[in-house]
């Protein structure tokens, strides 16, 4: 096959049909376009998914993670630990609602955040007189933290774990619970008190963009439904004005999610469960065809008892003798570059969030996170979408090992 013939591979893609449109088009030519029955059905689809008790759709998974903090509480002056290894909107939320962040390191081999650095945030802000309002671990890739150990640490300190699930959706992962082994699944709210899921096109399932907020506490739900919609309420109130009679309690925004969205969302929560089913098929494609070549790459590491829904399939460049991390970051960089050459477009999640120029400003910078640095120096995210084929992916190793070797 010629260059010319190359079919492009992305590193993520949303896989759209004929129902997906035909539901689209149903509701625009429906009475609602907002605000309308749609949104309710999509949430519920969510709750099943989940497993949570309630779900509150909203415009992005930004908007999820910035009214998770405020219903958490979070005010001027508190501090929320979230690891460095995510996009940057884990640590802008916080900062949304007033908050500083303070960074916790990862695991370069599974990309998760370690609970001894939450451990060692923890202490250094007691020792300012400090304790975390809200501990935010990310489900990288597709695979859930150590969400036991996160809930453990904010339990003893009196924090409200926000799990970043944007990755999770439709993972499990077995977790020591008091001493008894559970399965928890990716924004279930089984250990954390509130998770956010994400929908935008790379995404298991896309509504376009657009986000949720999942909880299994009433108050916490009711809270993110009425900052969803500008801290408007209409419950309980004397009506004596009129039916129309409302109050804004809090400042809230303007967060919500379309029917429109909702409606795709819905058709595309039908075929999650193949979705999630072709990603693990992709995945153990990649693992059997790396396991030739480990000395050049390696996939990252699943934690036992998990089972991914990846999100991402990483692989991180093997360090020669005597090789640094500058070395092996220049070796990823042309990795990359003859990837893109064969039409093969890979990506890099994350450059540690500690470093971009913003949060270095606010004093949020300066921490040595040794897993981070090595996990970013080596890197790369491969094409990883339910469309791939076998062939597709055999082409990716294919490249990769001759790139990289």
């Amino acid at each position: 096959m010629s260059d010319r013939e190359l079919r492009p591979l992305p590193y993520g893609k949303q896989s759209i049909d004929d129902e997906d449109v035909a539901e689209v088009v149903r509701v625009l030519r429906s009475d609602f376009l907002t605000q309308g029955p749609e949104v309710a059905r999509f949430e519920a689809a969510l709750c099943e998914a989940t497993g949570a008790r309630y779900a509150v759709a909203v415009a992005n998974g930004t908007a999820a993670l910035h009214l998770a903090c405020l219903a958490a509480g979070v005010r001027d002056g508190d501090v929320g630990v979230v690891p460095t290894i995510t996009f940057v909107a884990s640590g802008n939320a916080v900062r949304y609602a007033g908050g500083s962040v303070a960074f916790a390191d990862v695991d370069p081999d599974t990309a998760l955040v370690t609970p001894a650095s939450i451990e060692a945030r923890v202490s250094e802000l007691a020792a300012k007189g400090k304790r975390p309002k809200v501990i935010v671990p990310v489900d990288m890739t597709g695979a859930i933290a150590d969400l036991a150990a996160v809930r453990a640490i904010a339990d003893r300190v009196g924090a409200v774990v926000i799990e970043d699930a944007a990755h999770s959706l439709g993972a499990r992962r077995l977790l020591d619970v008091g001493g008894r082994e559970t399965e928890v699944r990716g924004a279930s709210c089984q250990l954390a008190h509130m998770a956010i899921l994400s929908f935008h096109p790379v995404k298991h399932v896309t509504t376009g963009e657009g986000g949720a907020v999942t909880t299994n506490d009433e108050a916490l739900y009711k809270e993110l439904c009425d900052l969803r919609t500008h801290g408007i309420t209409k419950q309980g109130l004397e009506q004596s004005d009129g039916p129309w009679y409302y109050e804004q309690r809090v400042l809230g925004f303007n967060y919500r999610i379309t029917d429109i969205q909702c409606a795709l969302g819905t058709s595309q929560m039908r075929k999650l469960p193949a979705f999630i089913a072709r990603r693990r098929e992709v995945a153990r494609r990649y693992d059997a065809a790396f396991a030739a070549h480990a000395s050049v790459v390696r996939p990252l590491t699943v934690a036992a008892g998990s089972d991914s829904a990846y999100h991402l399939y990483v692989v991180r460049l093997v360090a020669r003798d005597g090789e640094d991390e500058a070395g092996v970051a220049a070796r990823r960089k042309a990795l990359y570059l003859a990837l893109a050459e064969q039409k093969i477009y890979t990506q890099v999640h994350y450059i540690p969030v500690h470093r971009q120029p913003d949060f270095r400003r606010a004093g949020m910078g300066h921490e040595h996170l040794p897993g981070a640095s090595a996990y970013y120096a080596s890197c790369l995210s491969l094409p990883m979408f339910p469309a791939m084929t076998d062939a597709d992916v055999d082409r990716v190793v294919e490249s990769v090992v001759r790139a990289a070797g």
